[in-house]
């Protein structure tokens, strides 16, 4: 007869399996804490299974994900066994080379011969205590593994992961539980079966709200993308700067993030703030789905729904009928006057007049192009061909050449818009504002309105639409209006100009900054980091990219 076992030894050994467990509790606790806040979703799920080997002091194990997009099979996510130093999958960036885990065949049969596929289908947890001697259970994969490595896999628990509708949305399986004083492999205990089972239902919420947050994001990106599909669909010379914009602001961004040195080298940004920045760049001209088209179109100073210079043409050529009309009169008439050299000197006046006829129409059609700064020389030429050539309209009027309105657009300073198709584009940005403001941002993305809405203010106060100084502005939205400005001026589909060399684009970028349009630390470090030549790289042609000599460009402080 054994003797029987001391009070005080008994009290001993519950008090330290008490103290043990209220310990493994709370560190339960604070796991469910550190999953609550886990952004990442690779880091989230290596957050569990790490968690899930600590608290029940496992060598390793597997975390299988059930993907919506096919229930039928598990698949590798996260890979551990710390006694061989495997890790793959999460963050390691180490790729799983197995596949899927099918739970049925193509028949419809179950497939529970494997752990994990058991523990789904019959929704179970599976605490084998060797998998050598277990029966029912297909090991041999696993027996394969321990003679390639030496390894000896033992005990294994397998826990299903359930969301809050009660659907299976992964599995942690974890092997050879260690016992914490000896570290000999042993079977996992109750108490271990349970923590575990816990883990794994605080571990499916935060992955279920994890994935959960990442299709409402993918679902509002993908709202936006319509958006600038809309907007390039009425425009194709708009949606591309919708896509380019975006990725040039974050370019710069990143350069200003990195930079050590200068008046913004504490400015600094986390993922947070990242992806509000990215919101806000690919959201900055939603406006522009109220802009009529063919203002946003007009590739040429007369064109409307077409360009408006035929008429014009047309009219030259009833002048110049007009004009071979009156001359045919006129030598008509001189056969019944002095014989002389009349006709010889009227047809060498109409030639003349022909002449000058069709020299003005080039000239205006050359006007019509609009791509280069007009002289006043050339704005009072247009004035005086309106008043030199009369013409009778549809009404039987003797009227000027030229209407009022084809006056004022051929004689447009610059570009092709008037002033006030200038104003009708300008008024996209507070559409846009109007818009954003409308919504109801979450805290993390409440800057995006003032982001997106100040790309087309200056650094003096003189831009539009609420005229903002440099300080009145965010670093953000002062990086988006150099991101906008560059990107108009190299982009090659606008249909009223060429797309610009860098050489040419850093040239006028410089001016702006002396002029205080852009902000100038923001721009020395878009020339000094080169954020233009990894954005050329990536989206201009081959003839743009021409070699910049920095030293050049107005305004630059250099390195």
């Amino acid at each position: 007869m054994s003797p029987p076992v001391q009070t005080k030894d008994r009290t001993e050994v519950v008090q330290v399996r008490a103290g043990d467990l209220i310990r493994r509790l709370e560190e339960l606790n604070q796991i469910g804490i550190a999953l609550s806040k886990e952004k990442d979703l690779d880091r989230l799920l290596e957050t569990i299974l790490i968690a899930a080997k600590k608290i029940t002091n496992a060598d390793g194990g597997t975390l299988y994900r059930r993907h919506a997009d096919n229930q039928n099979t598990l698949n590798f996510e996260i890979i551990r066994t710390e006694s061989l130093g495997i890790a793959m999958g999460g963050t390691t960036g180490v790729k799983i080379p197995f596949e899927p885990i099918r739970l049925r065949d193509e028949t419809g049969r179950e497939n529970t011969s494997m752990v994990v596929a058991y523990s789904v289908l019959k929704d179970s947890t599976v605490n084998i205590a060797d998998a050598y001697t277990a029966e029912g259970f297909d090991f041999s994969g696993t027996k394969a593994f321990d003679q390639r490595t030496g390894y000896r896999s033992k005990s294994f628990l397998t826990v299903p992961m359930k969301n809050h509708e009660g659907e299976i949305i992964g599995v942690l399986q974890l092997i050879n539980a260690k016992d914490r004083s000896t570290g000999e492999i042993v079977p996992f205990s109750e108490a271990d079966e349970r923590l575990a089972q816990s883990l794994a239902s605080q571990a499916a919420v935060a992955l279920t709200n994890r994935l959960l947050i990442l299709q409402l994001e993918n679902l509002f990106e993908s709202f936006i993308n319509l958006i600038n599909e809309a907007i390039d669909d009425k425009s194709p010379y708009t949606g591309g700067h919708c896509n380019r914009v975006p990725v040039l602001t974050m370019m710069l961004a990143e350069a200003t993030h990195g930079t050590n040195a200068g008046p913004l080298a504490d400015w600094a940004m986390n993922d947070i703030d990242r992806y509000e920045l990215k919101i806000a760049g690919l959201l900055h001209d939603c406006g522009k789905v109220t802009t009529p088209v063919h203002v946003v179109d007009k590739a040429t100073k007369l064109q409307t729904i077409a360009d408006r210079i035929e008429l014009i043409d047309t009219r030259f050529e009833v002048i110049k009928r007009d004009a071979e009309i009156e001359m045919l009169r006129l030598r008509g008439a001189a056969r019944f006057a002095t014989a002389g050299s009349d006709g010889a000197v009227l047809e060498q006046a109409f030639r003349d007049r022909i002449r000058e006829i069709d020299e003005d129409r080039r000239f205006l059609r050359a006007c019509n192009v609009g791509s280069e700064a007009m002289p006043p020389e050339d704005q009072e030429r247009v004035r005086e061909i309106s008043k030199k050539y009369r013409w009778r309209n549809v009404h039987g009027e003797t009227v000027d050449f030229l209407t009022d309105d084809e006056l004022e657009n051929l004689t447009i300073r610059a570009g092709t818009l008037t002033a006030k198709e200038r104003q009708i584009i300008n008024h996209h940005i507070e559409v846009t504002i109007k818009m954003l403001e409308a919504l109801p941002w979450p805290k993390h993305l409440k800057n995006v309105p003032e982001y997106a809405g100040g790309h087309h203010e200056r650094m003096d106060g003189k831009g539009y639409p609420r005229g903002l100084t440099r300080d009145q502005m965010s670093v953000q939205a002062r990086i988006m209006g150099i991101a906008d400005i560059f990107e108009a001026l190299t982009a090659k589909d606008r249909p009223y100009k060429k797309g610009k060399t860098l050489t040419e684009s850093l040239h006028i970028l410089g001016k702006f900054k002396l002029n205080g349009h852009v902000d100038p630390d923001l721009f020395d470090i878009f020339v000094r980091e080169r954020v233009y030549l990894r954005y050329a790289e990536q989206f201009l042609d081959r003839e743009q990219i021409d070699e910049v000599d920095v030293t050049r460009i107005p305004g630059y402080s250099g390195d």
